[in-house]
């Protein structure tokens, strides 16, 4: 604990000192047209595009496809109409409709006033079908969580095939797998759901290697990798409820009546059947935040760290500034692990909690 304190700190600090040198840079990133805050946010959160790499002084970009359901229906179109105008605010006309797109957020454009569109009158509109199209469209995250499918599948239809053939130890992928899914069955599944493992076994698994390879994605900072998934809100909220609904709908008789009706004098009851209830919805909840904050702590931090050789300007904070992003990624590579595995075993728990008798 000590050490996490201290390590804490130590991070604190490092984001102090470059919040000291941002400003008092600030002057020199406008004229030099290096914005630190940009390029983190290009990084961290969702877009519509892939930036690729920069060629003779232009952006090479993979657009993706934007998918609207709109009252004129089905509307599709590349990401790339959108980019003609750094403000993002270019009015694209489509399927007798015209679109916006604020802040990777794409919004019906003669809905507004286009001379004060901006972030105050956009946030006040109500997120209804009148102000936006239903949006299906292919972003960053999306495509990662497609690649992350198509590589579990992959992974573990290669690692099966061996077992088809022999009863002998398993080589290559099938032994690099076996005891991870072991580890996953006898150290998570077993303590925490004793005869109930084998029934939950198969979402466990899932959901492990499903966030580990999703936070590695996340690490690997070239194309077709790079998606922060793991970084997105929404989806560590869908992972949450996820766990929510399975611990709802499975707990059994035991489970509920120490919820609503605990063994506490009569007085008491209402007040902590309360407290019980909310303790329901505070589980999952801390699980979305954990993973949430954990991976898009780490990347900011990477990307802040080998922002200070621009904000400085000079080639001789490089080493510096390299040594720490080396060290951060090896730390990432840890927490990539160690998340998947703590949001695997906090959901055993939970879910262990609810299918327990009172017997065990």
């Amino acid at each position: 604990m000590k050490n996490q304190a201290n390590f804490r700190l130590l991070l604190t600090l490092v984001f102090g000192l470059m919040a000291m040198i941002g400003i008092a840079q600030n002057d020199k990133q406008e004229k030099e047209g290096f914005n630190p805050i940009e390029l983190i946010d290009s990084h961290v959160w969702d877009s519509h595009e892939f930036h690729i790499t920069d060629w003779k002084g232009s952006p090479v970009t993979l657009h993706l496809p934007i998918i609207l359901w709109t009252d004129n229906g089905l509307t599709v179109f590349s990401s790339s109409k959108f980019d003609h105008d750094n403000s993002g605010k270019v009015v694209v006309e489509a399927n007798g409709n015209k679109f916006v797109r604020y802040d990777e957020n794409i919004f019906y454009a003669d809905k507004f006033d286009q001379a004060d569109f901006d972030a105050t009158s956009v946030l006040a509109k109500p997120f209804k079908y009148e102000y936006r199209p239903l949006d299906f469209s292919i972003t960053k995250t999306v495509f990662s969580m497609l690649l992350s499918l198509v590589l579990l599948l992959i992974i573990f239809m290669s690692a099966a095939r061996p077992y088809k053939k022999n009863d002998k130890a398993p080589r290559g992928l099938a032994g690099f797998m076996e005891p991870l899914i072991l580890f996953v069955r006898d150290d998570i599944a077993v303590p925490q759901l004793g005869s109930h493992a084998s029934r939950f076994m198969p979402y466990l698994l899932t959901v492990f290697f499903f966030i580990w390879i999703n936070n590695i994605i996340g690490i690997i900072p070239f194309f077709p990798f790079g998606g922060n998934l793991t970084g997105n809100i929404i989806f560590t909220f869908t992972m949450a409820i996820i766990v929510y609904l399975l611990t709802t709908f499975n707990g059994n008789k035991h489970y509920w009546s120490h919820i609503l009706n605990p063994p506490v004098p009569l007085p008491l009851k209402p007040l902590l059947a309360l407290i019980e209830i909310i303790g329901t919805l505070t589980k999952p909840f801390a699980l979305m935040v954990r993973l949430f904050a954990n991976m898009t702590a780490g990347h900011i931090i990477i990307l802040s760290l080998s922002s200070l050789i621009f904000i400085f300007g000079s080639v001789a904070i490089a080493p510096v500034s390299i040594l720490f992003v080396l060290f951060m990624t090896v730390l990432k590579l840890l927490v990539a692990a160690l998340q998947a595995y703590i949001f695997t075993l906090l959901a055993a728990l939970f879910i262990g909690q609810a299918v327990a008798t009172s017997e065990e």
